[in-house]
Protein backbone atom coordinates (compact mmCIF):
# COMPACT_ATOMS: atom_id res chain seq x y z
CA UNK A 1 0.00 0.00 0.00
CA UNK A 2 1.42 3.37 -0.98
CA UNK A 3 1.87 6.10 1.58
CA UNK A 4 -0.62 8.90 1.01
CA UNK A 5 0.50 12.43 0.30
CA UNK A 6 0.30 14.77 3.26
CA UNK A 7 -0.91 18.34 2.94
CA UNK A 8 0.93 21.06 4.85
CA UNK A 9 -0.79 24.19 6.19
CA UNK A 10 0.25 27.21 8.25
CA UNK A 11 -1.84 28.29 11.24
CA UNK A 12 -1.94 29.69 14.74
CA UNK A 13 -2.66 27.92 18.04
CA UNK A 14 -5.84 29.23 19.65
CA UNK A 15 -6.53 26.61 22.34
CA UNK A 16 -4.61 24.08 24.43
CA UNK A 17 -6.43 20.78 24.93
CA UNK A 18 -5.68 17.76 27.16
CA UNK A 19 -3.29 14.96 26.11
CA UNK A 20 -0.85 17.17 24.21
CA UNK A 21 -3.39 18.33 21.64
CA UNK A 22 -4.06 21.83 20.38
CA UNK A 23 -6.79 23.71 18.56
CA UNK A 24 -5.31 25.47 15.52
CA UNK A 25 -6.90 28.01 13.19
CA UNK A 26 -5.45 27.64 9.71
CA UNK A 27 -4.75 30.54 7.36
CA UNK A 28 -7.82 29.61 5.31
CA UNK A 29 -10.04 29.98 8.41
CA UNK A 30 -10.66 26.29 9.15
CA UNK A 31 -10.15 25.02 12.71
CA UNK A 32 -8.48 21.65 13.29
CA UNK A 33 -7.39 19.56 16.26
CA UNK A 34 -3.70 18.63 16.11
CA UNK A 35 -1.34 16.53 18.19
CA UNK A 36 2.34 17.17 18.78
CA UNK A 37 4.70 15.23 16.49
CA UNK A 38 7.07 12.77 18.14
CA UNK A 39 10.21 14.73 17.29
CA UNK A 40 8.76 17.86 18.94
CA UNK A 41 7.95 15.82 22.06
CA UNK A 42 11.39 14.24 22.05
CA UNK A 43 13.18 17.59 22.00
CA UNK A 44 10.65 19.13 24.42
CA UNK A 45 9.56 21.92 22.09
CA UNK A 46 6.76 23.70 23.91
CA UNK A 47 3.89 25.48 22.20
CA UNK A 48 1.59 28.12 23.67
CA UNK A 49 -1.50 29.98 22.51
CA UNK A 50 -0.62 32.43 19.75
CA UNK A 51 2.33 30.49 18.30
CA UNK A 52 2.54 30.25 14.51
CA UNK A 53 2.79 26.58 13.53
CA UNK A 54 3.00 24.24 10.53
CA UNK A 55 0.46 21.40 10.42
CA UNK A 56 0.47 18.21 8.31
CA UNK A 57 -2.87 16.65 7.42
CA UNK A 58 -4.04 13.66 5.41
CA UNK A 59 -6.56 14.34 2.63
CA UNK A 60 -8.90 11.73 4.12
CA UNK A 61 -9.65 13.55 7.40
CA UNK A 62 -9.45 17.34 7.28
CA UNK A 63 -10.44 17.82 10.94
CA UNK A 64 -7.27 16.32 12.47
CA UNK A 65 -3.59 16.91 11.92
CA UNK A 66 -0.05 16.70 13.26
CA UNK A 67 1.89 19.70 14.57
CA UNK A 68 5.30 19.41 12.91
CA UNK A 69 6.93 22.84 13.31
CA UNK A 70 6.63 25.86 15.59
CA UNK A 71 7.86 29.16 14.16
CA UNK A 72 10.58 30.77 16.22
CA UNK A 73 9.31 33.71 18.24
CA UNK A 74 11.34 36.84 18.74
CA UNK A 75 9.90 37.52 22.17
CA UNK A 76 11.61 37.26 25.55
CA UNK A 77 12.48 33.88 27.06
CA UNK A 78 9.90 32.17 29.23
CA UNK A 79 10.26 32.97 32.94
CA UNK A 80 12.28 30.36 34.78
CA UNK A 81 14.42 29.37 31.83
CA UNK A 82 18.10 30.23 31.80
CA UNK A 83 20.82 29.79 29.25
CA UNK A 84 23.18 26.94 29.97
CA UNK A 85 26.81 27.70 30.59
Amino acid sequence: MAKEELMTFEGQIDEILPDGRFGVVLENGHRVIVYTAGRMRRFRIRSVVGDAVRVEMTPYDLTKGRLVYRERGGGPAVAGQRKRR
